[in-house]
């Protein structure tokens, strides 16, 4: 089990990341999702409160240059089941639900983004009402764009003090090494919101952090609490 935070600490450039899990009491869930950024372009980006979620929104509207891959909601609601991706595929998921289709199907309909050499991975969560979750992540096969290789996690019952970390890169580099492996298993305590967002925000590097979304969803009332970081808000 890994200590989530020595593990951000000591990496420079985990890209977008994803924590899914449930607290130390097993009373409720915990979600957070994270965005750093090399460039000016995105870094010039806030997390702002939607109706359903949250949506990344540009700082200075006169310093976005491309809004593609960087413009999108990476959190939405639908029927008690949070969704929360690193693109606009939280649409693709959220609109298959509202449908009746599935979160595998939706994600077999998309893969990697389209910015090589990177090719940066699409990766997804959700939490329902019962606090179970998933993870899936859609990557080339090892920077090749001719395979899209999807791996899906299903975590059946929440464990108490327990979360699962995906991010979309393994560290800095030049192309950006994609995420390897099965996401990281790690320790949660029983944190409020505000206080696991500062203990992660302090944990990413503070030259490429961008911005941080926090929620945890009482297991029995739904009631949740939820705390944002925004570097170009004053944290």
């Amino acid at each position: 089990m890994y200590d989530l935070f020595s593990y951000l600490s000591g990496n420079p450039y985990p890209g977008r990341g994803i924590l899914l899990g449930c607290s130390a009491d097993g009373r409720r869930a915990v979600i957070a999702y994270f965005i750093m950024g090399r460039s000016e372009n995105s870094r010039n980006r806030v997390f702002e409160i939607t109706e359903d979620g949250i949506r990344t929104k540009a700082f200075d509207e006169s310093r976005m240059t491309d809004p593609s891959l960087i413009i999108y909601h990476p959190v939405r609601v639908v029927d008690g089941t949070t969704i929360v991706t690193n693109g606009d595929q939280t649409d693709t998921v959220a609109d298959a639900f509202r449908s009746g289709g599935s979160w595998v199907r939706a994600l077999r309909t998309r893969e990697f983004e389209p910015d090589g050499p990177n090719y940066t991975p699409r990766i997804s969560g959700m939490v329902r009402p019962d606090g179970s979750y998933r993870l899936a992540i859609l990557k080339s096969a090892d920077g090749n764009p001719a395979c899209c290789r999807r791996f899906f996690y299903e975590y059946d019952a929440p464990i108490a003090g327990q979360g699962h970390f995906i991010s979309t890169y393994q560290t800095d580099g030049d192309p950006l090494p994609s995420f390897e492996g099965e996401p990281r298993t790690v320790e949660l305590g029983d944190e409020t919101a505000a206080a696991l967002a500062d203990r992660l925000w302090n944990s990413l590097n503070a030259d490429n952090k961008v911005s941080l979304f926090v929620r945890t969803i009482d297991l029995t009332t739904g009631q949740t609490d939820t705390a944002i970081k925004n570097k170009h808000q004053g944290e």
